[in-house]
């Protein structure tokens, strides 16, 4: 049986900030030394039903970071190409 481990107030409020500024939750918990299912509780006791719009808000925070990289490197493929042809 493993040992439940206290934190203060301030850590969970720290973890809680940082899950909704969109780090992973998943980071958190090996950063912090607790489990993502208690940081979710947290989000979910705090939060209620917005709990998943935080999760899937984050998610689609870095999938738009990670399609505006790809978009990026193709436009730069695409002009380069273009400049390439017209010589």
């Amino acid at each position: 049986m493993t040992q439940r481990k206290i934190l203060p107030k301030e850590i969970k409020t720290e973890i809680l900030a940082k899950v909704k500024g969109g780090e992973k939750v998943v980071d958190l918990a090996n950063q912090f030394g607790v489990s993502d299912k208690s940081i979710y509780t947290w989000l979910r006791q705090e939060t209620g039903d917005q709990v998943v719009s935080i999760i899937q808000y984050n998610r689609l925070k870095r999938e738009n970071e990670e399609l505006k990289k790809l978009i990026g490197e193709l436009s730069f493929r695409l002009s380069v190409g273009e400049k390439n042809r017209a010589r």
